[in-house]
């Protein structure tokens, strides 16, 4: 049976493939899983990721007109909202789906809630398939494509050990070893009754 890091991953691996096909940031999403299942929130949760990613390397040319920059990062702000609510909704999942079970007396707390290494699997993905790229460039020089090697090896290490962690700990949970308590992210910024620059206009 496909444990959940194996199964997020591949799903990942499929969204960030279809979203280099067009490779354009307002390519539509055709998430190909049932509505409202885990599987379609992975997905959509890895597509906001490589769209966000492309957008910050967009902002980053130093030629870009300062008024599509302003654009850009206002549409990365929402971005990284709908990604935070999204982490969220995937701990709810894991919530409901341990609710019943019985939590010994001497379980301990993670410094993160599954759904938060889930989004950094995500994060991984993008970042080898990026890496591969650049470490088989053909217009890039042998020192460029070593180091992008290099990089891909430790990336490639990383995802394993991530991997190994987050079904561990989605193992001590199912076990009652660990127990979850999420807290919402509680982002200030896009909140105009908490942003003083945004209250402070009225």
């Amino acid at each position: 049976m496909m444990s959940f890091s194996e199964l997020s991953y591949s799903i990942f691996e499929r969204a960030t493939n279809d979203y280099h096909v067009a490779d354009h940031v307002d390519t539509p999403i055709c998430n190909p899983y049932e509505i409202k299942s885990i599987e379609y929130y992975l997905y959509l949760k890895n597509w906001i990721d490589a769209v966000q990613w492309h957008l910050e390397d967009i902002i980053r040319n130093p030629a870009i007109d300062p008024v599509e920059a302003l654009a850009l990062k206002r549409r990365i702000d929402a971005s990284n909202q709908d990604r935070t609510d999204l982490v969220e909704l995937i701990d709810s999942y894991f919530l409901e789906k341990y609710r019943d079970v019985p939590v010994r007396a001497d379980a301990t707390i993670n410094t993160e809630s599954p759904a938060w290494a889930v989004d950094r699997l995500s994060i991984l993905v993008l970042k080898i398939f990026h890496m591969q790229r650049e470490a088989t460039r053909p217009d890039a020089g042998t020192a460029h494509t070593t180091e992008a090697g290099k990089k891909l090896a430790v990336l490639s290490e990383q995802k394993k050990d991530l991997s190994t962690a987050l079904d561990q700990l989605l193992k001590d949970i199912q076990e009652g070893k660990k127990y979850m308590k999420v807290y919402k992210q509680m982002k200030m910024y896009n909140d105009p009754s908490l942003n003083p620059i945004l209250y402070g206009r009225k």
